[in-house]
């Protein structure tokens, strides 16, 4: 059986092809621009070269027409016809407190991934785009939409609700609502696995850390608490976002530079964490990491405080939970920065946390590098959001 994978932004569309027999990847690729000059469609078969297609794409649905023609296409394809296709799993952002769980596509779920363009607005309309695109291309295949917010859904009250007025939570849904939550789910699960613990009682944190950087703590795979809110905007420093700052900050701020409340959240999205901490140096954290390296105080302030950030976090979410038996990295920054996971483990020796330098010594490979003696399991554990998009998308259809 074959699941195709789509991931819709507002003007691109990220898909992959999965064979679940093997749960290997049979063709994967990327529109860029659509809407806009110059879009284009690249396309990677499985052991084959990629190939480039500019070509016009006005909408998602002539984006996702030009993917089903390269998977069949003569030279590049890798099915004969859309048939082979048994149904096709979407990354949608937010499902709202209607929806902890993915579930198949029909008029009410789109009616509440609509109802949710107000939490989502940069993501939920592209998501719903790309998944009628979908239904006109490939009339009577299934939908799946696998929301990214589904896995925070488990946290209790005491966890996910503001302390604000609770009109606000009856009026507008107003909470905590997380995200991520594909790759902390897939990630806590395979931590599991990989640990050997018990899947009911075992209390994992992931540090998915990224560009986007979000903690969460599970108990028995359910999530217990996260970092992010009601947006991806709270919690750890990022690389523009701002992650947890005072509230009373953003009036100081407004009145003094005049701005709109809508110029102040574009400053704290995409002008602020490490980028907005170095002066604009970059978002990247490997320019960071190079920049502390040829001396500069503010690269080395933004790391530091990155890392005490994490920390903070993950002691946070050890008391939460009264303990700790595991504690994943991984994304971009944790499953490569062996140097950041190096630094928040020592911060955490007082739990018994122990790191072996030499297991640490790696990068994208799945692995434990706590030592022996370590009280608690640290590994390395690649996401692999596609794949888990596509589990659940079989869970459902098969």
């Amino acid at each position: 059986m074959k699941i195709l994978v789509i991931n819709c932004g507002s003007s691109s569309l990220k898909y992959q092809l999965i064979d679940m027999e093997n749960e290997s990847v049979v063709a994967k690729g990327l529109c860029e621009r659509i809407g806009i000059e110059g879009s284009k469609l690249t396309h990677q078969p499985s052991g084959k070269d990629k190939f480039v297609i500019e070509k016009p794409m006005p909408t998602h649905k002539t984006a996702i027409e030009m993917v089903m023609e390269a998977l069949q296409d003569a030279d590049h394809g890798v099915i004969k016809d859309t048939s082979e296709i048994s149904a096709i799993g979407h990354r949608v952002l937010h499902g709202g407190t209607v929806y902890s769980d993915s579930i198949v596509v029909n008029e009410d779920v789109k009616r509440v991934i609509r109802e949710c363009f107000d939490l989502g607005p940069l993501h939920n309309p592209a998501n719903l785009m790309g998944i009628e695109a979908c239904e006109a291309a490939m009339p009577g295949t299934p939908n799946v939409a696998v929301f990214d917010t589904a896995f925070g859904m488990s946290m209790p009250e005491k966890a996910y609700m503001y302390a604000i007025p609770h009109e606000y939570f009856e009026k507008y849904g107003i909470r905590r609502y997380g995200f991520h939550g594909t790759s902390h789910k897939f990630v806590s699960a395979e931590a599991i696995k990989f640990g050997g613990l018990d899947p009911k009682t075992a209390k994992v944190i992931v540090c998915h850390l990224g560009n986007g950087s979000s903690v969460s703590a599970s108990i028995g795979g359910k999530c217990v608490d996260t970092s992010m809110g009601l947006t991806p905007l709270e919690g750890l420093i990022m690389g523009t976002r701002s992650g947890d700052v005072d509230p009373a900050v953003l009036q100081f701020i407004m009145n003094k530079e005049g701005l709109d409340i809508n110029e102040m959240l574009n400053i704290l999205n995409k002008k602020s964490g490490v980028y907005g901490m170095t002066n604009g140096i970059s978002s990247d954290f490997r320019d960071i990491e190079n920049a502390k390296a040829e001396g500069n105080h503010l690269a080395e302030v933004a790391l530091d405080a990155f890392i005490y950030r994490v920390t903070k976090y993950v002691g946070a979410y050890a008391a939460a939970m009264n303990g700790v038996d595991a504690i994943a990295f991984t994304a971009g920054v944790g499953e490569n920065d062996k140097a950041g996971r190096k630094a928040i483990c020592e911060n955490l020796a007082y739990m018994g946390v122990k790191i072996d330098d030499e297991l640490n010594n790696i990068r994208g490979e799945e692995r434990v590098i706590s030592s022996a003696d370590s009280k608690v399991k640290v590994m390395l554990i690649p996401t692999n959001e596609e794949l888990a998009i596509a589990r659940e998308t079989l869970d459902l259809v098969q």
